[in-house]
C-alpha cells in the first residue's frame, strides 16, 4: 500500500501575529506542522505499522518548509516530496493543481491531509486534489479502518456519527479525535536526516497557464479590534434589565 500525506507548515499557534504594510510579518516567527496535518501523519504511521504501507509526505512552499518534512520523516514517514514555490499569490486553486500534477501518475492508494489549515481555515486544498484526480473523498474523519481494498471511516456530523464505506483509492482529511500524534524519537530524528526529500520546482510541473492563475485575491488584512472593558450594571433587577435592553439597542446595536 502507498500512502501520501499532504502537509502544510503554519505559524506556531502560540505566536503573536503582527502585520507590516498590510501583510503578515514572518520575521522571527516559529513555524510548525499544521496541527490537523499531524493527525494525518500519525494515521499514516499507524497504517504503516498495521499494513506495511509506504508513506510519502508532500508539501508546497518555500525552502523553510523542509523542516516540517524532516519532522514528519522523524515520526516514521519513508520519504518526502517538496514542491518549491515562493509565490505569495498562490491560492487553494493553484496549490491543488500543483499537487495533483506532481502525484497524478504515482498510484497512491490513500491520500491523507488535515481537514483545514489553522492559518487560513479554508479547508479546500485536499478536497480539490481529490476532485482533480477523480477519486472519492471523506472530510473530517475521526476513525479509519482498512481491510484489503475496502475502508470504513467515521465522521462527526451535526452532533451525530456518520459511517462511510469506500474502496481504495480515496482521500480523507483528519479531524481532532482521530488519534494522538506521536513525538519524534531521538533515533527517528537521526534517521530522518538520511531519508530522501525529492524537490521539484513549481515551474517544472506540467500544468497550464490557466491552472497557474489564482482565482482569489486578498484585498486587505487587519487585526481584530482590542476588546473593551466590560460594563457592570447595578441597582434593582428591573432597573438592570431595562438598562441592559437600552444598551443593547443604542450602544451595541444588536436589537
Amino acid at each position: 500500500m502507498k500512502i501520501l500525506v499532504l502537509l502544510k507548515q503554519t505559524f506556531d499557534t502560540e505566536e503573536k501575529i503582527s502585520l507590516q504594510n498590510g501583510k503578515i510579518n514572518e520575521q522571527g516567527v516559529e513555524f510548525i506542522i499544521n496541527p490537523y496535518d499531524e493527525y494525518a501523519v500519525e494515521e499514516a504511521m499507524k497504517l504503516k505499522e498495521e499494513l506495511g504501507a509506504e508513506v510519502t509526505i508532500l508539501t508546497v512552499g518555500p525552502s523553510r518548509t523542509e523542516s516540517a518534512l524532516r519532522t514528519a520523516l522523524a515520526m516514521g514517514a519513508d520519504k518526502a516530496l517538496m514542491i518549491e514555490y515562493n509565490g505569495s499569490e498562490a491560492d487553494e486553486y493553484v496549490i491543488s493543481n500543483l499537487i495533483a500534477a506532481a502525484i497524478r501518475n504515482q498510484g497512491f492508494d490513500l491520500i491523507l491531509g488535515g481537514y483545514m489549515a489553522v492559518d487560513s481555515g479554508a479547508g479546500q486544498i485536499a478536497i480539490r486534489v481529490a476532485e482533480i484526480l477523480g477519486i472519492p473523498q471523506i472530510a473530517a474523519i475521526t476513525k479509519l479502518s482498512i481491510v484489503g481494498r475496502n475502508a470504513t471511516a467515521e465522521r462527526d456530523v451535526e452532533g451525530d456519527l456518520e459511517t462511510i464505506e469506500v474502496e481504495l483509492p480515496f482521500l480523507a482529511t483528519a479531524q481532532q479525535g482521530l488519534n494522538e500524534p506521536r513525538y519524534p524519537s531521538l533515533p527517528g530524528i537521526m534517521k530522518a536526516k538520511k531519508k530522501p526529500i525529492e524537490k521539484v520546482l513549481a515551474d517544472e510541473l506540467e500544468i497550464s497557464n490557466e491552472e497557474r492563475s489564482v482565482r482569489t485575491e486578498i484585498l486587505d488584512q487587519y487585526l481584530p479590534p482590542k476588546k473593551q472593558a466590560g460594563q457592570i450594571l447595578t441597582g434593582e433587577m428591573d432597573h438592570q434589565v431595562s438598562e441592559l435592553v437600552q444598551l443593547l439597542r443604542t450602544k451595541a446595536k444588536v436589537i
